[in-house]
C-alpha cells in the first residue's frame, strides 16, 4: 500500500504549534482538572529518553544510504515502554515524542501495566526493494541495541510498518542473545504474525476497538448504530477493519477518502470490496463502487458519524465547520487540532478522543506480551471479549470522571483518569533518589 504523504508543514496546526506542543496543551489541561502537582507536571511534559540512531544500509545498487531512526521512551512508571514503529518520510523528533506521550496515556487510561514510547524511521517504504526494507529493518534493530528489550521497550508496527517487519525486528534481535534465550525473547515485539507468536485478533485491533468505543458512546447517548452513516478519512488498516465492522453492524459507509482521492455514496460503499481494491491498487481513487468527490469535500459529506483514521492535524479550522456529524471518532492519533476542537465544541459535536478510541491497538499488544510470556495461545473470542471489558471500562471512567468533574471535554475526562492513575502511583512510589 502506497504510504500517505504528509503535506510539509502539516505536523504543525492551525496556530503554528508542533504537534508535541499540541500533546502538551492536552496534557495540561487534563493536569488542572486533577490539580497535579508542578513537579509530576515537569516530569511527565517529557520524554525519560531521546534515542536518535544514524545507520548505513547497503542497497541493491551497492550504494549505501544512511537513514535516521528514532526510539523515544517518555515513561515506564507503570510498566515497560510500549509503542510502534513508523516508517514515514516526514517522520521527525517532534511527531515522535507527541506520539510517545499519548502512548503513556492510553496504557494508563486502560490501566495495563505498560509506559509509552514510538519510534520510527525518516523513509518511504514503498521507494525499497523487499529485501532492502529487510536489511533498514534489521540494521535498525541492531542500531537500537539495548535500548529495547521484551521486559523494557516492546516495539509494535505502526504507520508504513507491519507484521514482517516486527519479525524482522524479533528475528534480529532474539540473535543477538544466548541459544538458550532464544525461544524467551518473542515478546520483544508485538503485532507479530500468527505464526510467529501473535495474537489472534491484533490485526483488527484498533478498528475493533474504535467501534467498542463507539458503541458504548452510542448506548449512553441512545443513539441506534444499525443504519447509521459513516465516513472514513484514511483506509489503510485502522480505516478499512472499522469500516467493515460497522458495515457487519449495520451502518452504511457513505464516503471514504485517502491521499490520492475520494469516493461517496449515499446509499453505501461495500467495505469488503474497497478494501479489496485498496489492497490491489493503494488507494481508493478509482473505485467503481461510489462515485468520485474531490478531497476537500470529503469533509462536508452529510454522515452520522466522522472517523480520522489517517494522519495527525486532519480536522483543522478550515474544516471543522464543514462537518456535519453528531460524533467525530479519533481512530488516528491526533487527527484534530485544537483550534478544530473549540469550533466542533462550539457546534456540540462530540468527540471521542484518540487516547480512547485508538488504545485497542496497545490493548491487544499487551495480551499478546501476555500470550508470549506464558506460551499459551488464546483464541479470537477471548481476545475480542477481554478488549471490549477492558474498553468498556475505560469508557465508563471517562464518563465518570467527566460527570465528577462536571466537564463537557472527553478528551480532557481522558486525561484526567489517566494522570490521576499515575499520580497515584508515583505518590505511592515515590521519586529515586
Amino acid at each position: 500500500m502506497t504510504i500517505p504523504v504528509r503535506p510539509e508543514g502539516s505536523t504543525m496546526s492551525d496556530s503554528g504549534n508542533s504537534l508535541f506542543a499540541t500533546a502538551l496543551d492536552q496534557f495540561n489541561r487534563g493536569a488542572d482538572l486533577i490539580d497535579l502537582s508542578d513537579d509530576l507536571r515537569s516530569i511527565l511534559s517529557q520524554p525519560k529518553n531521546e534515542i536518535i540512531v544514524n545507520f548505513p544500509v547497503r542497497l541493491n545498487n551497492g550504494s549505501y544510504r544512511v537513514f535516521r531512526g528514532y526510539r523515544i521512551q517518555h515513561s515506564n512508571l507503570l510498566g515497560p515502554y510500549k509503542g510502534g514503529v513508523r516508517f514515514h518520510p516526514m517522520v521527525d523528533l517532534d511527531e515522535v515524542k507527541a506520539l510517545a506521550s499519548w502512548m503513556t496515556w492510553k496504557s494508563a487510561l486502560c490501566d495495563i501495566p505498560f509506559g509509552g514510547a514510538k519510534g520510527g524511521i525518516s523513509f518511504d517504504p514503498n521507494g525499497l526493494e523487499p529485501d532492502e526494507l529487510e536489511r533498514v529493518v534489521r540494521r535498525f534493530t541492531h542500531a537500537l541495541g539495548s535500548n529495547i528489550g521484551p521486559d523494557h521497550d516492546i516495539p509494535a508496527p505502526d504507520l508504513g510498518s507491519n507484521s514482517q517487519s516486527m519479525v524482522w525486528m524479533m528475528d534480529t534481535y532474539s540473535n543477538s542473545m544466548g541459544a538458550t534465550e532464544r525461544q524467551n525473547v518473542k515478546r520483544i515485539v508485538t503485532g507479530k504474525t500468527l505464526e510467529t507468536g501473535g495474537s489472534p485478533g491484533r490485526e483488527k485491533a484498533t478498528g475493533q476497538g474504535v467501534v467498542f468505543c463507539l458503541q458504548h458512546w452510542a448506548d449512553e447517548v441512545d443513539f441506534d448504530l444499525a443504519g447509521a452513516t459513516v465516513s472514513i478519512q484514511g483506509f489503510g488498516n485502522v480505516g478499512s477493519a472499522t469500516a467493515r465492522i460497522m458495515q457487519v453492524h449495520g451502518a452504511r459507509v457513505v464516503a471514504v477518502s485517502d491521499h490520492a482521492g475520494a469516493v461517496a455514496d449515499e446509499d453505501g460503499i461495500d467495505a469488503f470490496e474497497l478494501t479489496d481494491w485498496v489492497r490491489e491498487r493503494g488507494t481508493v481513487a478509482g473505485f467503481p463502487g461510489g462515485m468520485w468527490i474531490e478531497p476537500d469535500d470529503f469533509w462536508a459529506v452529510p454522515a452520522d458519524i466522522v472517523i480520522p483514521a489517517a494522519l495527525e492535524n486532519q480536522i483543522t479550522a478550515g474544516n471543522a465547520g464543514q462537518i456535519q456529524a453528531k460524533v467525530i471518532v479519533e481512530a488516528a492519533n491526533g487527527p484534530t487540532t485544537l483550534q478544530a476542537e473549540k469550533i466542533l465544541a462550539q457546534r456540540e459535536i462530540d468527540v471521542l478522543p484518540d487516547i480512547l478510541v485508538n488504545a485497542g491497538g496497545v490493548v491487544v499488544s499487551y495480551f499478546e506480551w501476555l500470550q508470549n510470556r506464558s506460551a499459551q495461545r488464546w483464541n479470537l473470542d477471548d481476545v475480542d471479549f477481554k478488549l471490549r471489558e477492558t474498553l468498556w471500562k475505560a469508557c465508563d471512567a471517562v464518563v465518570d470522571l467527566r460527570d465528577e468533574l462536571d466537564v463537557t471535554s472527553r478528551r480532557d475526562a481522558a486525561y484526567a483518569v489517566a494522570l490521576r492513575r499515575l499520580q497515584v502511583v508515583y505518590g505511592q512510589r515515590g521519586i529515586f533518589p
